[in-house]
């Protein structure tokens, strides 16, 4: 869960870091240059319902280094408890930050998705970004423990390629979990998770139009497009905002 107050609770809340995105990226640009690792999550109301139950997510959620909003609820949720923030999704992230990567002569790794996902992704990437080195790109085995042995390996791997930043394409809460585990193993590595971002870029999976995501519709797109899979999880994000937002309103009362 998370504390919609300025101040993070030690061990237990969490709280979302990027108040923008010019200021996000100001902040990986020295992480970059100082060839520093971070682990960067993009919080929504899906992973608030999975911390409540999930202790090894929630575990892993307090170990990032920077937390963005990656859905309009915690937007709102955030101006609510009087901390506003923008709205800054893990897709929308890719572009902004690989730029700034080749900028910063940061070679990227591709972790997550299929190996013809990775390799069109790849390109495209390429060809949007004159400069930009991928020095790996790692399609997971089926059944991918985050912190098990076939994640040890992925960890060398990815070391081994000397990538400054790395682009997790697991979902949650696989690719929180991996990130938290590999950060703390390569201490140069910046690891971003963005879930559906490589299938978005390979044209495998189709986004939202521009439209919708402005009217904060993007859920009712992807509600129509796998309505079996999207309706329970959207019930349960739904139930939590009540909660939610009365505790952003004690956060600003108090």
């Amino acid at each position: 869960m998370i504390d919609w107050s300025a101040r993070q609770a030690p061990g237990s809340m969490l709280q979302v870091t990027a108040p923008d995105l010019p200021t996000l990226l100001t902040d990986l640009e020295a992480h970059f240059q100082g060839r520093r690792g971070f682990a960067l999550a993009t919080l929504n109301l899906d992973h608030l319902v999975k911390l409540r139950s999930d202790l090894a997510f929630a575990r892993a959620y307090r170990a990032h280094s920077h937390v963005t909003a990656d859905g309009n609820p915690v937007v709102w949720l955030s101006r609510l408890a009087g901390r506003p923030v923008t709205l800054i999704p893990g897709s929308d992230l890719i572009g902004p930050v690989t730029r700034l990567a080749a900028r910063t002569g940061t070679t990227v790794a591709l972790f997550g998705a299929t190996e013809a996902a990775l390799a069109a992704a790849g390109d495209a990437l390429v060809q949007a970004t004159p400069g930009l080195r991928i020095v790996a790109r790692i399609a997971p085995p089926m059944g991918f423990d985050p912190t098990g042995p076939a994640a040890d390996a992925a960890v060398a791997q990815i070391g081994a390629s000397g990538a400054g930043l790395c682009l997790l394409a697991l979902g949650a809460p696989k690719q929180e979990i991996f990130a938290a585990h590999a950060a703390a193993r390569l201490p140069q590595t910046g690891f971003m998770s963005i879930g559906a971002g490589l299938d978005f870029l390979a044209g495998t999976q189709t986004r939202a139009p521009a439209w919708m995501r402005r009217l904060a519709a993007e859920w009712l797109w992807r509600l129509a497009g796998s309505p079996q899979r999207m309706a329970g999880r959207y019930a349960r994000c739904f139930a939590i905002l009540p909660g939610e937002a009365a505790r952003a309103l004690r956060s600003r009362r108090g």
